[in-house]
């Protein structure tokens, strides 16, 4: 994927987020330029903190997963490390607030995946 096609998705994400925002999920953006630091933020981190995660959980995927032969267990595992970004970039970016806590996390972040991924592959195409 280029740069422009990751500038491109930048603001898309930002649009995703407030559209999880206002669902009732417990999800609080306070304007879009908040939204698009949170955008930011969740794809840093993401780009960060997925090695060290996976790295940390990896062996307990392992065994629950049968080294990634059951599907469902996989999928469990990425929700929950995309809801942990979740929650830590709102803990980091002021006006992204999560009303309950990790229920609201664990909800945003599986509905911004959802909604993210099919957005911008509808947009700018499978290889974005």
């Amino acid at each position: 994927m280029g740069p422009l096609a990751w500038l491109l998705q930048w603001p898309l994400r930002a649009l995703v987020l407030l559209v999880v925002a206002a669902l009732p999920l417990g999800v609080e953006v306070a304007s879009f330029g908040t939204a698009l630091w949170a955008a930011v933020l969740i794809g840093l981190l993401g780009t960060l903190l997925i090695l060290p995660l996976k790295l940390l959980l990896g062996p307990v995927w392992l065994v629950t997963s049968l080294g990634g032969l059951l599907f469902p267990v996989s999928f469990l595992f990425n929700w929950l490390i995309a809801t942990i970004l979740f929650a830590l970039a709102s803990r980091l970016i002021d006006g992204f607030t999560l009303k309950r806590g990790f229920f609201s996390a664990l909800l945003g972040a599986g509905v911004y995946s959802l909604i993210g991924t099919v957005a911008v592959r509808a947009l700018l195409g499978p290889g974005a």
